[in-house]
């Protein structure tokens, strides 16, 4: 069965190009506030495994890459060899640290290690079999985060592999996909306990790019995103692959500020803390929103099930990303998902999808 990996459009720069296009094509860093997010959490002692098409070396990853394995021939045999460029692309999202001010990439958690994976040799197919063997071996070497920038097929293999995953207490942040490959949320994004990312734009909206569905809990930018790519240069993609790489990067920050977090919990806060767009609530087209680093690192967040008590939590105080549709205070209530309660200044927290919605499709 095929997983194809889900950047719907990719091209490396040259060196010229990067030079004036580095900060413009960063613009998700200042959108997401990156920077305040930093001041807090730049993901210290927090291992991400990348399942993809290999990390090939650069200088802005030279600091962050551990060996990893191929599961599949073709590559150094230790994952740290791309011949795509879409696995080093989503590695310098999660962890590159910049080392050209002016024109280096910076990832969302710059200090976290990335465990290469070679498991796809394109960034058009790879097959469940190889990503269920490269999930059994970030397992296996106690990944923390497992960034999965691709989309397919379901079979016992793959939700044997992803199941453990969520059963050995990693965040898996998986891809919806696509819609230009098809427009359903793609596996393993539709597994009940996976973090399934779709994609927004440049101001906060949904992308075009990305499927929708009642499995998608969160967006993030996911077009025109400049990261790392081969031969120590970089790249601009497009697709819910850079979106998901960007929700890796922020569970690697609060695994890393909440050390003894439950992966379930550290999920429930980047759903919680997301900036609701759409309809009130959460929706197909942005689950519960656009993620909010600097709320899932600082607000005040009652643990899954505690809305059940009938207890009100203390509001949050923490600001959201630049949003650009105005900067409207009704929105930043939205921020933390939450309802005014009786009595005024308490907030009940929303309940998370895969508590109150039906299961998802397990397979294709």
């Amino acid at each position: 069965m095929t997983i194809a990996l889900t950047s719907a459009g990719s091209k490396d720069l040259s060196t010229a190009v990067a030079n004036a296009i580095s900060s413009q094509h960063q613009w998700h860093l200042s959108y997401l506030k990156v920077a305040n997010a930093h001041a807090i959490s730049q993901g210290e002692g927090v291992l991400v495994a990348v399942p993809d098409s290999g990390v090939a070396p650069h200088p802005d990853l030279s600091d962050n890459l551990v060996p990893g394995t191929d599961v599949i021939p073709g590559g150094s045999g230790n994952g740290l060899s791309d011949q795509d460029g879409h696995g080093t692309g989503m590695a310098g999202l999660i962890a590159a640290d910049r080392k050209d001010h002016a024109r280096g990439a910076l990832g969302i958690a710059p200090k976290a290690k990335i465990l290469p994976i070679y498991a796809s040799p394109t960034h058009q197919d790879g097959t469940s079999e190889a990503l269920a063997k490269g999930i059994e071996f970030a397992i296996s070497h106690h990944a923390q985060v497992i960034s999965i920038s691709a989309a397919g097929g379901a079979d016992t293999q793959l939700q044997r592999a992803i199941r453990s995953a969520i059963n050995a207490d990693i965040v898996v942040v998986a891809a919806a996909g696509n819609a230009s490959k098809s427009p359903l949320v793609g596996y393993p994004a539709s597994e009940p306990g996976v973090l399934a990312v779709g994609g927004s734009d440049q101001r906060g909206n949904h992308a075009a790019v990305s499927v929708t569905g009642p499995e998608i809990d969160v967006v993030a930018p996911a077009v025109d995103i400049y990261s790392t790519g081969l031969n120590g240069g970089y790249r601009v993609g497009t697709g819910t692959s850079d979106a998901t790489a960007i929700v890796a990067g922020a569970a690697a920050l609060i695994r890393s500020k909440y050390p003894h977090l439950p992966a379930q919990e550290v999920a429930h806060r980047l759903t919680a803390t997301a900036i609701d767009k759409g309809p009130p609530g959460r929706d197909d087209e942005y689950g519960y929103g656009v993620i909010d680093l600097v709320a899932a690192l600082t607000a005040d967040v009652p643990p899954l099930g505690f809305e059940s008590t009938g207890v009100t939590a203390p509001a949050s105080t923490a600001t959201g990303p630049d949003t650009g549709d105005g900067g409207s205070t009704a929105r930043g209530l939205a921020t933390l998902g939450v309802l005014l309660a009786v009595g005024g200044g308490y907030l009940v927290w929303r309940r998370r999808r895969r508590a109150d919605d039906p299961p998802p499709r397990m397979s294709r």
